[in-house]
């Protein structure tokens, strides 16, 4: 007997998707959006067919809307269900995923469209005592009737703002920001990953805004969803977009390129292919990679890419979840994804650099003019970005070793293309 819940673009029914008895996931359109031309596909990697997809074939998106890691573990074993059922997941947390879908039960004859009911504020007790559920209780699962999902291995909470104030949605609410906790195993994560997304933003990537804060003295990071839009009424809207995983078709296991995962030249080709200005966007993805290895972000992988799918047409996603991995002596220096043939840092050379640009598409004095560019905008801005923050009674001492270790990294950058 197959199980089944119903996957909908804001009020209107895109198919459904399967669990049969192995436990195997399908998905199949509804013949009223496959018969709508401007309906758009779920994913560049579920085309519209009438043919449903099989479980090889729809699992990459489907469980790419789903946490990873220890987060997945702690919400499975908080809602009593296998980590590695997908399907019953969804069923618990699929009403506010990434993109403009939900997931709903099939008795809900359509997605909730008004709100009765309000967003609960938080007040600092309140969010205190969310900060401290969050590590065994992800997306405060069996709270009340909130469905939320995001991915990613730690623990954050899809939230709303009210008057400036954190809270938690409504049922039904599209959240318009990401509350961040800090990762407890490592050192002021907070601090690292707001100095790595404003010097971004400094030197004019295209970046999810971040606000650092703090609650008892605890401090958490606030992400605006570029996900999320506000319309002429002032409520807010979903706006689709997946990962270059689900856009590849990738299972989330595998996201990273030495377990099969995508590559710089898969994704420079994925952007080629599907972006409505690919030359705008292939020199983003470019400056992207550049500047997280000036920054020392190792963890850069298929999940931390993705495309947006809105009224201009596909594009990629301002950049989001950067961190200075290298930061921690107990993370590995190993780039998720190669540059080049080069793993790390420490082996980046002509050689490297060479085959990098021919993955991207260009020409090695191009990828060169791109490198000396953004390491000095890094030289530029970064003293800026180090004064801002320490407004933030942040730890400044870790913003200054950040800062240091970064110019020494874009220096490091910038000499390595001319090594042989």
């Amino acid at each position: 007997m197959k199980r089944l819940l119903n996957v909908w673009w804001d009020d209107r029914l895109v198919g459904q998707l399967t669990q049969n008895q192995h436990g195997e996931l399908g998905f199949a359109y509804a013949s009223t959006w496959l018969d709508d031309e401007h309906a758009p596909p779920l994913s560049i990697s579920l085309p519209k067919r009438a043919k449903a997809f099989t479980h090889r074939e729809c699992r990459p998106f489907f469980s790419g809307l789903l946490p990873e890691a220890d987060s997945r573990e702690s919400a499975a074993q908080a809602l009593g269900v296998s980590s590695a059922n997908d399907f019953a997941l969804l069923d618990h947390l699929g009403g506010d995923v990434a993109g403009a879908i939900q997931i709903l039960q099939t008795g809900v004859n359509r997605p909730f469209a008004g709100l009765q009911s309000f967003p609960t504020v938080l007040n600092e007790a309140g969010l205190v005592r969310v900060l401290d559920a969050l590590p065994t209780r992800p997306f405060l699962v069996g709270q009340g009737s909130m469905r939320l999902s995001l991915a990613g291995a730690h623990p954050k909470l899809p939230v709303v703002l009210v008057n400036g104030a954190v809270a938690l949605p409504a049922p039904g609410q599209p959240t318009t920001h990401i509350l961040k906790p800090p990762i407890s195993r490592f050192k002021a994560t907070t601090e690292n990953e707001t100095f790595v997304m404003r010097l971004a933003e400094a030197i004019g990537l295209d970046v999810a805004r971040v606000e650092p804060r703090l609650v008892s003295g605890r401090p958490f990071l606030l992400v605006k969803r570029y996900d999320r839009a506000a319309g002429d009424d002032g409520q807010f809207r979903r706006i689709h977009q997946e990962d270059f995983c689900q856009a590849l078709g990738v299972p989330p296991d595998r996201k990273y390129a030495a377990e099969g995962g995508p590559t710089f030249k898969a994704c420079f080709e994925l952007l080629r292919r599907v972006a409505a200005r690919p030359a705008v966007d292939v020199l983003k993805l470019l400056d992207a990679a550049i500047f997280n290895a000036m920054v020392g972000n190792a963890d850069a992988h298929g999940k931390n890419f993705s495309i947006v799918h809105d009224s201009d047409g596909p594009r990629l996603a301002p950049l989001y979840d950067l961190l200075s991995t290298v930061f921690y002596p107990d993370l590995g220096t190993t780039f998720a994804m190669k540059i080049g043939t080069r793993a790390t840092l420490g082996e980046l050379d002509a050689d490297g650099w060479t085959r990098f640009a021919k993955d991207a598409g260009m020409t090695l004095p191009m990828v060169r003019r791109r490198v000396e560019d953004l390491r000095e905008r890094i030289d530029s801005a970064i003293a800026s970005v180090v004064s801002e923050l320490g407004s933030h009674q942040f730890d400044q001492t870790v913003v200054e070793s950040l800062a240091r270790m970064t110019q020494t990294r874009a220096s490091g950058c910038a000499t390595s293309i001319f090594k042989r």
